[in-house]
């Protein structure tokens, strides 16, 4: 499986994938907003891209479909819950769907709401390095919002039954990049996160166009998303959240760094 991360340079910090059938060169164009840059790209490296998948329906992953569509005659896949809300959706996805591109790759579908109702997220199957294309659910370093039709509940359910089973070598492929801010609230949730300051120190000036890529295993040491049981991200909650409770469980710690993520 071949993959190209390409950013927007949009003031949202879009990342569109390519994913890509070594034997066919056939692609999947995941979230393709900046049509012109996944097409040139597509174009200079002899890909053709016959499908495209929405993570979700928000527009800044979907405006650009008509437009890939028209150019290159794909297919679209989206969550069979947002065939309503994306237009000219071809295929209705549920969880457990396979998503084949060319012979050679296969994308199993995860059913994971919570940034909306309907969103879906992509684990690669078969050999070679293990992906999650997680749209809005989760980003390097963070979670997704629930602001705009999404639930921190059902975020946190998507995080507690399916995330935190993901094994710690799976590569984490978020829809934007927000990872050196996600960074900064590690670092003002839990300050001696030595981890989350080395990844600062060596990422705050990096080229997005050239993104480090995290793991599962990266995610488990820096985001505080997956780390709700660490005492000092209590604490530091405790001090801005009076109403936490003497001995919060995993979804009250969530929900309340959701809370304060949204204003921070």
């Amino acid at each position: 499986m071949i993959v190209k991360q390409l950013y927007a340079d949009n003031s949202l910090r879009n990342f569109h994938y390519l994913i890509v059938c070594p034997q066919t060169k056939e692609a999947l164009a995941i979230d393709p907003l900046d049509v012109e840059r996944c097409l040139y790209e597509a174009n200079n490296q002899g890909y053709k891209i016959t499908q495209i998948l929405n993570t979700h329906e928000h527009w800044d992953h979907i405006e650009g479909n008509g437009e890939m569509q028209e150019k290159t005659g794909a297919r679209i896949l989206a969550h069979n819950g947002a065939m309503e809300k994306i237009p000219n959706v071809d295929q209705g996805l549920i969880a457990g769907d396979i998503v084949r591109v060319g012979s050679q790759v296969s994308l199993k579908v995860l059913d994971t709401p919570g940034h909306t109702d309907s969103h879906i997220c992509l684990l690669s199957e078969g050999s070679g390095d293990t992906s999650l294309f997680c749209g809005d659910t989760l980003f390097n370093a963070g979670a997704g919002h629930c602001k705009i039709g999404g639930n921190m509940e059902t975020l946190y359910n998507t995080f507690s039954s399916q995330l935190a089973n993901l094994s710690d070598d799976v590569l984490i492929f978020p829809g934007h990049d927000y990872m050196v801010n996600n960074l900064e609230f590690t670092l003002n949730r839990e300050p001696n996160n030595e981890d989350a300051k080395k990844y600062l120190q060596k990422l705050e000036k990096q080229n997005p166009h050239d993104a480090f890529v995290s793991s599962m295993k990266d995610e488990r040491k820096i985001n505080s998303f997956l780390r709700l049981n660490n005492p000092s991200i209590i604490e530091e909650l405790r001090k801005v959240d009076p109403t936490l409770s003497k001995d919060p469980n995993e979804k009250e710690v969530f929900i309340a760094l959701r809370k304060l993520r949204d204003h921070w």
